[in-house]
């Protein structure tokens, strides 16, 4: 299996290219914006492609080197896709809800993780233990509590080599304990994120479902090429890219882009303060 390919017709049958509404900006994804369209941003796909496959060039990598995916993703539009996307690929999952210290505190989580999975026993054998039917309702209930926080990463045993995330605002918790635990993230920034809290941005939307249904369709693929590359004796290899040196070249550019803006603002507010003193001379005439 190889690293799974994309065209920007499907990025923009997608709607990757939409972003948020003007209102909703963040300056620092201005670098990833080709314009606006009724009030609504507009995502270059031609930066947006490069950094998606580079996204998966790395993520690939950590799969071959026996890595541990955790997919992060808790707004309603996409819990359901990243499920099913970890579960296809064997890898792991928040998608309820984001509990502080869930990769800083691992050791307390762990031991919730152990509790929950001693009850669902206990319930189980609950006719051999002589429990009650309040007993197991009581049970019952918080078992599905904490399932719906620890259920995508019972098996994990310890924090993942990689996080993906859809939406940064709303998972930064996630995002800044990854970033204190030195774990590389791959993330989805729509035009309100900021893309330099992740190691890996893939500037688009993160609100449309059929977008993150793409995303998670090639994360998916990403991860089993490496596992099988791992599983062939291929995990030593160096994964290679064509288009690294294109992302390289992209950053040269955006660096131009902003010089020239910076320069060219400066040149404007010399020629309004020179044009300022002609006026204040004249009047003093």
């Amino acid at each position: 299996m190889a690293l799974p390919t994309f065209t920007m017709q499907q990025l923009m049958e997608a709607g990757v290219h939409f972003g948020h509404h003007t209102r909703r900006w963040n300056p620092l994804m201005t670098p990833y914006v080709y314009g606006v369209k009724d009030k609504i941003h507009i995502i270059n796909l031609n930066k947006t492609a490069p950094l998606l496959h580079r996204a998966l060039v790395a993520l690939e990598a950590i799969a071959a080197a026996g890595g541990k995916v955790l997919f992060v993703a808790t707004k309603h539009q996409a819990k359901d896709i990243v499920k099913d996307a970890a579960e296809r690929c064997g890898q792991f999952y928040v998608n309820n809800r984001w509990l502080g210290g869930m990769l800083t505190n691992w050791t307390t989580v762990s031991q919730s993780i152990r509790r929950l999975k001693k009850m669902e026993a206990d319930i189980e054998n609950a006719n051999k233990l002589g429990l009650t039917k309040k007993e197991v309702g009581v049970m019952t209930k918080e078992v599905a509590k904490l399932r719906d926080i620890f259920g995508g990463i019972l098996d994990m045993h310890g924090v993942p080599q990689v996080m993906i995330v859809i939406d940064v605002p709303r998972e930064m918790n996630a995002v800044r304990e990854a970033k204190n635990l030195d774990i590389p993230t791959i993330a989805i920034c729509d035009t309100n994120a900021n893309p330099e809290m992740v190691d890996y941005p893939v500037p688009g939307n993160d609100d449309a479902a059929r977008a993150t249904q793409l995303y998670c369709d090639l994360f998916v693929d990403a991860i089993l090429s490496g596992i099988e590359k791992r599983l062939g004796g291929a995990a030593g290899k160096k994964v290679e890219s064509n288009m690294i040196d294109e992302h390289d070249a992209l950053e040269e550019e955006m660096k131009d882009k902003e010089a020239k803006q910076k320069s060219k603002a400066s040149a404007s507010r010399a020629e309004r303060r020179e044009k300022l003193a002609d006026k204040t001379e004249k009047a003093d005439k």
